[in-house]
């Protein structure tokens, strides 16, 4: 039994850590019988732009996002039919347009996009993910502000 814990231990472990490496995760926890083995790693965060002044701010900007909200709930269901071809959020956080404060913006409305190329980028747990074009088509509509928190499946924006 202690061979298999050995080997449980060092192989397993390394196998885990090249992947963390490879694909970019913090994480990994794997089960096998009564074993279990959690791998992870503190990642130094490097953000594509947005600095820190720019997280004091967002507070202020919040209480009127409920309010912006709400008049976007009231609104009738036929608005929301028209758009089909949302970009929904894929997460929670802080959706920004830029790559930086004062940056020019990713996208803007009749702007030409292919597939693969930022859209936006969303703050979760003080990581920034790039959201990428699910297909190449012209933003009609962009559905956020800059800085605004958005929820998992928002619409973002509306290619056609």
């Amino acid at each position: 039994m202690s061979d298999n814990k050995k080997t449980f231990d060092t192989k397993l472990v390394s196998d885990l850590a090249q992947i963390l490496n490879e694909t970019d995760l913090t994480e990994i926890e794997v089960e096998q019988g009564e074993m279990r083995v959690r791998v992870s790693r503190e990642i130094s965060q490097h953000f594509i732009g947005h600095a820190a002044p720019q997280m004091p701010a967002q507070p202020a900007p919040a209480p009127a996002a409920p309010a912006a909200q709400a008049a976007e709930a009231s609104a009738p269901a036929a608005a929301s039919e028209d758009r089909s071809n949302a970009v929904p959020a894929p997460m929670v956080g802080t959706a920004y347009l830029a790559p930086a404060p004062g940056a020019e913006p990713f996208i803007a409305v009749g702007a030409s996009v292919t597939e693969g190329e930022t859209l936006v980028i969303i703050e979760a747990m003080k990581v920034m993910n790039q959201i990428a074009a699910p297909r190449s088509g012209t933003v009609t509509e962009i559905l956020i502000e800059d800085g605004e928190p958005v929820e998992f499946g928002q619409p973002l924006l509306v290619i056609a």
